[in-house]
Formats: structure tokens, sequence, C-alpha cells
């Protein structure tokens, strides 16, 4: 995505959120809009901050959660209580490593009757959403000698 379709994106889900547009959520943005490594809010603060110095990592952190209320980020959330974000927001599944907790994304979605079929199991819970995680060995962690599984 191109820096201009970019701001147009962000300020048109701010403005509909209710929020301004400043410089410090553009760069946030775009930072997360051009990269597939899902990163920490600390891996944001350390990227953004070579181009605003002064910026903060709690406005960081507040960038990245007015991006998730947009509509423009995700925030994947762990048991450990650790996060990452997503600036993809099409539909798509995830596998992490359980190693160096890498994430990476796998296209594609769930069939509506396959997400419905597993919904009516979930007996006594309203389901509001779903996400799909494979866990497993990045090739960088792949223990020596183990199955290295091709998700295709």
């Amino acid at each position: 995505m191109n820096p201009d379709s970019s701001d147009l994106r962000l300020r048109a889900a701010l403005q509909a959120g209710g929020q301004r547009f400043t410089e410090q959520r553009a760069t946030i943005y775009r930072y997360l809009a051009a990269t597939d490594v899902h990163p920490t809010a600390d891996e944001v603060f350390l990227a953004v901050r070579r181009n605003l110095a002064g910026i903060s990592l709690a406005t960081v952190y507040k960038g990245l959660e007015t991006l998730v209320g947009c509509g423009l980020a995700v925030k994947l959330t762990y048991a450990d209580n650790s996060a990452r974000y997503d600036g993809r927001t099409d539909p798509h599944h995830h596998a992490r490593c359980v190693v160096c907790d890498s994430v990476v994304d796998i296209p594609g979605e769930m069939p509506d009757a396959e997400v419905e079929a597993v919904r009516r199991r979930a007996a006594g819970f309203m389901v509001t959403g779903y996400r799909l995680e494979f866990t497993g060995y990045c090739s960088t962690c792949l223990p020596e000698g183990g199955p290295a599984v091709a998700l295709a």
C-alpha cells in the first residue's frame, strides 16, 4: 500500500471513529501496513522511533489501540498476556512458533458451513468471533531432523 492511499484509509477510519489524524498514528499505521512480522508494541516502538525520535512507548501503545478500535489493525493476544499486532485485516489465519513466538499469515478463511458446524458444538456459548492459529516450529526453530510440515 503506498503512503498516500494508506493515509487516506487511515484518515477515513479515524474520522469515522471520532479520532484525530496525527503523524504518530500515521507512522505507526504505515509500519504495520508494510510489515508481515506481527510485531509487539515494543517492536513497533523501536521501528517507528527511527522516523519520530520524540515518540514515546505510551504513544505507540495508545496509537496501536486506536488502530485496533478503528478496524485498521488486529490485536493478537495470548494466554501469557503478551500481544502482537497485525496490520492485515482481510480474512486469514496464523501459525505461531512455540520457540521464538514469530507469527506468519496463512491466507484464506474457513468456509461458513465449517464455522457454523463448530459454533453449534459450543452449546450455551454465544460465539462472537473466532481465530484459527496453528502452533509449531518455524523454519528457523525446527528441531534438527524434525519433520517440516508445509501448510499449503
